[in-house]
């Protein structure tokens, strides 16, 4: 290290650079090694490499030399190192890198050297222009063989690769913007059924677009997800737990996938993991829940009837050490009420002691849930006010409304809803003295 400055000093990087030119085999390759060890570790001098025109070289090099197994590893660790730099993807982008790493990658057939091409891969899939060159090389179908080669295997290399040919499928699939998206989606998806555990990372990333979301569901994702959440409902292996959760929650968004997942019963595996006493368990489950009864009547009733269900939500409203637990079981008391619009729930939430919490839920700092709130307790007011009378009272429902419609920072759809809580108040008659 003590070295590399003085090398520099010296001025021995620009006929380094032009040797790179050279047709001698073994001058190549030494020039390379020189190159990168001055250049090792200093963003500065790497950008003045990508500033001499190092990166078209070096690509020309890999295609005319790729049958020399050193000089070609000296190109890759080259290319790892400055695709890091956001400078290089534009000299990337012009060049034919994505033809040539998919070329050498579909050669390759030990494991250590398809991780080499990887780690260049992944930096320059980041790039939008690189990432179509890379995809049209035909990149997806590589990964996609590693997928079906590896999804079923236990073995600790295999494993790796699937895992690795994942989360580039994903940097390649994410936006979609290709024509073959949703073959190549439907293609990876039939592989990850099989065996769904081992793509977890990739089917929770992939499901956070709707196109994907809806193909995913109706080429039978769900089924497996909740066959894998059965088997870890006793083991508590969170991190499975929590993957396979997300996922679903993210499945659940489209509104033509709710009915179908509560159809095959996801509701009811989700509420096998209630007892998990591990918050980032809780968060998934509940966002799972929520997007699951969104416009859904039937089912926001049979889940605000729960008892068991309506109780721990409560429980949860008061997890103040874990804000994000906190407010989403805020947000499914309120949505149970705003969906199913059901007498029977809101007797339920009464019961277990929920309407101090929709109360306090609409003093939030976050208007959303704000306007929730006070959606919910419209329809308390309107349905059963003389069940949840004395509890909107002793939550001093009355003053918080006082209280928001006085604030001039009180957003306009705040006030808004607050009136019409106020209306159903006093068309009740039991707050009309008030």
């Amino acid at each position: 290290e003590f070295m590399r400055n003085p090398c520099v000093d010296a001025g021995l990087v620009p006929p380094l650079v032009q040797l790179l030119n050279c047709k001698d085999q073994e001058v190549l390759l030494q020039t390379g090694r020189a190159l990168g060890n001055i250049c090792y570790d200093s963003h500065i001098l790497q950008s003045q490499l990508i500033n001499m025109g190092v990166i078209p070289t070096l690509v020309k090099l890999l295609g005319i030399h790729c049958q020399n197994a050193a000089l070609t590893e000296m190109c890759l660790v080259a290319f790892g190192n400055l695709a890091e730099l956001e400078s290089s993807k534009e000299q990337f982008a012009y060049t034919n890198i994505a033809e040539e790493l998919v070329k050498l990658f579909k050669k390759q057939i030990e494991h250590d050297k398809k991780e080499m091409i990887f780690e260049v891969l992944a930096p320059l899939a980041e790039n939008d222009v690189i990432k179509l060159q890379l995809v049209e090389a035909g990149l997806v179908e590589c990964l996609l063989e590693i997928v079906q080669k590896t999804v079923d295997s236990d073995k600790e290399d295999d494993i790796a690769e699937l895992k690795t040919a994942s989360d580039l499928m994903v940097l390649l699939l994410l936006g979609g913007k290709y024509e073959r998206s949703k073959e190549i989606t439907l293609l990876f998806l039939k592989s990850s059924c099989k065996n769904v555990s081992n793509n977890l990372p990739f089917t929770s990333d992939l499901s956070r677009t709707d196109g994907n979301c809806i193909h995913m569901v109706d080429n039978g994702i769900v089924q497996k997800l909740m066959d894998l959440l059965d088997r870890h409902v006793e083991d508590g292996n969170v991190t499975v737990q929590h993957a396979a959760l997300s996922a679903l929650r993210n499945l659940a968004i489209p509104v033509v996938n709710k009915a179908k997942m509560l159809s095959a019963g996801v509701a009811e595996a989700v509420l096998k993991f209630l007892r998990s006493e591990m918050p980032p368990v809780q968060f998934k489950l509940l966002g799972t829940l929520r997007m699951l009864i969104d416009a859904q009547a039937e089912a926001a009733e049979q889940l605000g009837k729960n008892i068991t269900l309506v109780e721990r939500l409560v429980e949860w409203c008061e997890a103040k050490d874990h804000a994000g637990v906190m407010g989403e079981s805020n947000r499914l008391l309120s949505a149970l009420i705003r969906h199913s619009k059901s007498k029977d729930v809101i007797r339920t939430i009464v019961q277990s002691g929920g309407i101090k919490h929709l109360v306090t839920m609409a003093t939030s700092e976050h208007v959303i849930m704000q306007n929730e709130a006070l959606v919910a307790l419209a329809l308390i007011a309107a349905l059963e006010l003389v069940t949840a009378e004395k509890d909107l009272e002793n939550a001093q429902l009355v003053q918080i409304l006082h209280r928001l419609l006085s604030d001039d920072r009180s957003a306009p759809e705040i006030k808004y809803n607050s009136m019409v809580l106020i209306c159903a108040l006093i068309g009740s008659g039991e707050y009309a003295g008030e």
